[in-house]
């Protein structure tokens, strides 16, 4: 073993190794016992397609380059896709237009060249049923409507209107009746939702009611039965649960301290699934960590089933048999076919291969620390792990505290590359569930409900300063970095505080206030309730912004921005980088051309991790263990 400083390790774990290496596993879908799910492409410019996998397990590509199997509804996409029988449909991101595969055949057009989008889908033997955003009129906010669209000519109709945003609209089996969700304007889909049940009447619905969702009652991911029994996810009790209605009443089936939902950033959510009428497969967090389980509708009970899963979304069920995709903190993300009655899974499909030795693998350890107020924050700490090198004596290594997106987001515990690439270096991570997170409740995740930017702050900033007081860390060499949200945090971390030495916002949000009168639809209301209302408490908005306090800031800073950004536009980073640089603090800008909000493409995937190594290495006077085409640096 050869001894030598923190972040001078060589690891097999490379920025090409990620970029070309790995891809992204989006959701899987069910019908007539294939699966499908969405793969991400980073060596195809970050294209979207689909997959089909058989009975027999043979595995086939649904849509050739240069489809690309993405939505833009509420900017965020997701329910790209859905299958009804042996068809697919699917939005394709270049134009938006929905497009059908008629079992083996190739992808055609289904609605016109218009400024609509297109999203979580349903269908009957006529007609598909979806949400449409409508951006025709340019001169005012998109107009998002539940649509139905003749399978036969493509004509579309609307069919529910008048709340600002809807999902998951969802036909009962015997297709007399639509559920669906909606929400108006401030409110975020985790704040308050409503869920709505019609009577399906021709190209019309009737007769629409209520069924849940009081003011602060977050109702998400309504689901039939197979006998037409409507169940869902509701936080009335300060946690989300599920919840049937029973002859008009609605009732829970088994109510505990644990998620069964989560935040309706993506379209399509799909946490749980019927393997009979009763019993239900369902994925639900508890203190982070997702858990399997089966509940039973009759007696109220919960039966947990032990996994390695750390993390398990999109679940589709047939039978006894279902389909979903899982992580855990040793293998990669995979979709996994499962098989209820043996209580076992088998991988379909990885995100990655471990082509590297496994104790290379830094596994996470779940922390709970101290933070403001009395309060305890979570997160996950990812110690420095490499079988070939250690340290000198009595050094300590540099931490990465990670802040994620959201903010209204969530961590898991994942065997995850872009962390690997650091502590094979001899980096540790702390990844931060700050105040304001998911996954431990909804008293938990209101933490941040006017504390944007204070909360999340805090909250890193004693995480950091927990493992230096532990000893487990360099006090002198902590580093924050996040993205989008996560960006703000990082920030005002270094805005506001003294205690991170360097930091690198991945598309952050430098002015609230610029982003308030910028920003889509879907977030156009969000800071809202994040920092107070609009204008009435500009004097928040500015506080809060980093860039009107820019002075303040003293350590190396690396911005990282995608040109084509509509959820936070280039003008953040640019700004806060004309600023940081005016003076004369450390500070580089990497603007990517052809990436929107988050990196997809190979090249500048591999280009954005190598270029904050290289900073770092230059802040912190190491030599790397890579080759790493320098990036240039102001005022260093």
């Amino acid at each position: 073993m050869s001894v030598s400083g923190f972040g001078t390790w060589k690891s097999p774990i490379t920025a090409v190794r990620i970029a070309s290496g790995s891809m992204g596993i989006g959701p899987v879908m069910l019908s007539e016992s294939n699966a499908y799910w969405t793969e991400s492409r980073p060596a195809e410019g970050g294209r979207m397609t689909l997959m089909r996998r058989n009975p027999s397990g043979e595995l086939r590509e649904m849509t050739p380059n240069p489809f690309s199997v993405r939505t833009r509804v509420h900017e965020y996409g997701g329910g790209a896709y859905f299958v009804n029988g042996s068809t697919v449909y699917f939005s394709n991101f270049s134009d938006q237009r929905l497009y059908r595969i008629e079992g083996e055949g190739a992808p055609t057009a289904l609605t016109e060249e218009k400024k609509a989008r297109y999203a979580d889908g349903v269908a009957d033997s006529k007609r598909v049923i979806m949400v449409r955003e409508d951006h025709s009129k340019s001169s005012a906010e998109p107009v998002n409507e539940l649509v139905t669209i003749d399978k036969k000519t493509g004509k579309v109709t609307v069919l529910v209107s008048g709340a600002d945003f809807y999902a998951a609209p969802r036909l009962s089996p015997d297709g007399k009746k639509l559920a669906w969700v909606s929400w108006n304007h401030p409110n975020m889909p985790w704040d308050s939702t409503e869920l709505w049940v019609g009577d399906c009447q021709g190209e019309s619905i009737v007769n629409p009611v209520k069924i849940a969702g009081q003011p602060g009652e977050s109702v998400l991911e309504p689901l039939w039965s197979h006998s037409g029994i409507l169940h869902f996810a509701s936080d009335s009790t300060g946690w989300w649960n599920l919840y049937f209605l029973d002859q008009g009443q609605v009732k829970p089936i088994h109510n505990m301290e644990a998620e069964f939902s989560g935040p309706l950033w993506n379209l399509g959510l799909s946490s749980y699934g019927f393997i009979s009428e009763a019993e239900i497969l369902c994925s639900y967090v508890v203190k982070g960590r997702s858990n399997l389980g089966v509940l039973d509708r009759v007696k109220g009970t919960l039966d947990a089933i032990e996994t390695d899963f750390t993390e398990i979304r999109h679940i589709k069920c047939e039978g006894n048999e279902a389909f979903f995709v899982a992580g855990s903190p040793s293998e990669s993300t995979r979709v996994i076919h499962w098989d209820n009655k043996k209580r076992k899974g088998q991988v379909c499909r990885s995100a990655f291969t471990i082509d590297f030795d496994p104790e290379f693998i830094s596994e996470p350890l779940a922390l709970e620390f101290p933070t403001a107020n009395g309060l305890m924050a979570h997160g996950y700490f990812y110690p420095p792990q490499n079988p070939h090198f250690q340290a000198p004596p009595g050094e300590k290594p540099p931490l990465l505290v990670i802040s994620h997106g959201g903010p209204t987001g969530h961590s898991f515990p994942l065997l995850t590359l872009n962390f690997q690439f650091w502590t094979t270096r001899g980096f540790a991570v702390l990844d931060v569930n700050y105040g304001g997170s998911t996954g431990f409740g909804t008293e938990y995740r209101r933490r941040l409900n006017g504390t944007w930017g204070i909360v999340d702050v805090q909250d890193c900033v004693n995480g950091g300063k927990f493992l230096a007081e532990q000893g487990l860390v360099d006090g002198e060499r902590l580093v924050i970095r996040g993205g989008s949200a996560g960006g703000f945090t990082t920030l005002c971390a270094l805005t506001f505080h003294d205690v991170f030495k360097a930091g690198a916002s991945y598309y952050g949000v430098s002015d609230i206030e610029l982003l308030l009168k910028e920003t889509h639809k879907f977030e156009s209301r969000y800071e809202s309730s994040l920092v107070g209302p609009y204008p009435e408490r500009r004097d928040l908005y500015v506080a809060r912004s980093p860039i009107y306090s820019a002075k303040k800031i003293s350590c190396p800073l690396l911005l990282l921005q995608g040109l084509e950004d509509k959820v936070v536009p280039p003008n953040q980073a640019e700004l806060m980088y004309e600023a940081v640089k005016s003076n004369g603090i450390p500070v580089a800008y990497l603007a990517f051309e052809g990436e929107d909000h988050g990196f997809r493409k190979k090249e500048n995937i591999q280009r954005s991790l190598e270029a904050e190594l290289y900073f770092y290495s230059r802040v912190f006077k190491f030599r790397t263990a890579d080759l790493i085409d320098p990036i240039p640096i102001d005022n260093l």
